[in-house]
């Protein structure tokens, strides 16, 4: 069997590394010649608009999956006979209103929010929501991108005066206790979920994902069980990332989903008995899915592009894994491997993380 991913990033390079390895040749589809995932495996290089590579791919291929959601139409009608993931739920997460929608209807709480498409419907939000709030694009947004904070009447003026037509989602600021996420797949016979992660965001980029998150047992099996409501739901074929805001008083609201894949499960690669690659590849192959048994704490510590100096892999301690892209430019804020570090508690990696003096921010 092979099978076709579009997009070759990262996640693209280490689902075709975990299909590899269970037989599986992969085909990836990506514009960049030397993309992560086209060093590992064969690739079509074209641009993500370009309908028919997508043909290409799909008739090459047995089935399809994607490593990013903010797909073309044309190219989603394209995949969309070799899909077993579907479209409904990919179409839903490419735009914030739509993804509220349905994570609401599938019993789930968000924060409350205003469509806005107008000045008129900041103002409204202004009224509606109160001071602060956050207004994001609803589409093509991820890592903070998009997203603008609203504190201050003046604020909320500076917006108005440079608004750009646009659909946006204005959404009410929530004074959380913490920023957790749960990975959930769901194959044809059953679902399963990755130990919850707790994480830790720097200029609004994933910094670390902590294993086992530092947090009730009762906070945890909620977390668990909305998951899993979320995923039966909604038909969830594949790999879903929930991620979820934990407020002071142990309620949960879910603040955006990732149907693929995710940064905050890279730790499942050392630390699970299954891989959230090999999971993914599993559910949308048709086979039963792997036990998520956590061996050991561990935290995830993502390195980006102005980390890259700091690196000595050579210095590295034995309990660290590193993982490596093979992005060719170190740039700031752009993601160039991750570290697992693996340690009987996760205070103790977190110790090891601020001895490596990779990062300028303090963990402990």
């Amino acid at each position: 069997m092979r099978i076709g991913i579009l997009g070759g990033g990262q996640l693209g390079r280490m689902m075709s590394l975990s299909a590899s390895a269970m037989g599986y040749e992969t085909l990836s589809l990506d514009p960049a010649e030397r993309a992560p995932a086209a060093q590992v495996a064969p690739s079509i290089v074209a641009n993500f608009d370009d309908v028919e590579a997508a043909k290409e791919l799909a008739a090459r291929t047995d089935v399809i999956t994607y490593e990013f959601e903010n797909i073309e139409t044309a190219m989603i009608e394209a995949i969309r006979d070799k899909c077993p993931q579907g479209m409904d739920v990919l179409k839903a997460t490419q735009h914030r209103l739509l993804e509220k929608q349905m994570i609401e209807s599938a019993g789930l709480r968000v924060a409350p929010y205003v469509p806005v498409r107008s000045v008129r419907d900041v103002l409204r939000a202004q009224e509606l929501l109160g001071l602060p709030f956050v207004i994001k694009t609803c589409r093509f947004g991820y890592d903070g991108k998009g997203q603008t904070v609203v504190r201050t009447m003046q604020d909320v003026h500076s917006f108005t005066d440079q608004f750009r037509e646009d659909e946006y989602v204005a959404e009410a600021w929530l004074s959380f206790e913490k920023e957790i996420s749960v990975i959930v797949t769901r194959g044809v016979h059953e679902t399963t979920t990755f130990p919850i992660s707790e994480n830790v965001h720097q200029n609004n980029i994933l910094h670390l994902s902590i294993v086992p998150a530092r947090l009730s047992e009762d906070i945890i099996e909620d977390a668990r069980h909305l998951a899993l409501q979320l995923a039966d739901q909604i038909g969830l074929i594949g790999t879903l990332a929930v991620e979820l805001f934990v407020m002071p008083d142990g309620s949960l609201y879910v603040n955006e989903l990732a149907p693929r894949p995710h940064n905050s499960g890279h730790y499942t690669i050392d630390a699970c008995e299954t891989s959230q690659f090999e999971q993914h590849i599993r559910a949308v192959t048709g086979m039963s899915l792997g036990h998520t048994t956590l061996h050991t704490p561990v935290v995830m510590v993502n390195l980006l592009g102005e980390h890259m100096q700091k690196l000595n892999p050579q210095r590295l301690p034995s309990n660290v894994k590193l993982h490596l892209y093979g992005k060719d430019e170190a740039k700031p804020g752009r993601k160039m491997g991750h570290l697992n570090v693996l340690a009987p508690s996760v205070d103790e990696a977190l110790h090891t993380i601020e001895q490596l003096a990779i990062w300028k921010e303090t963990v402990l």
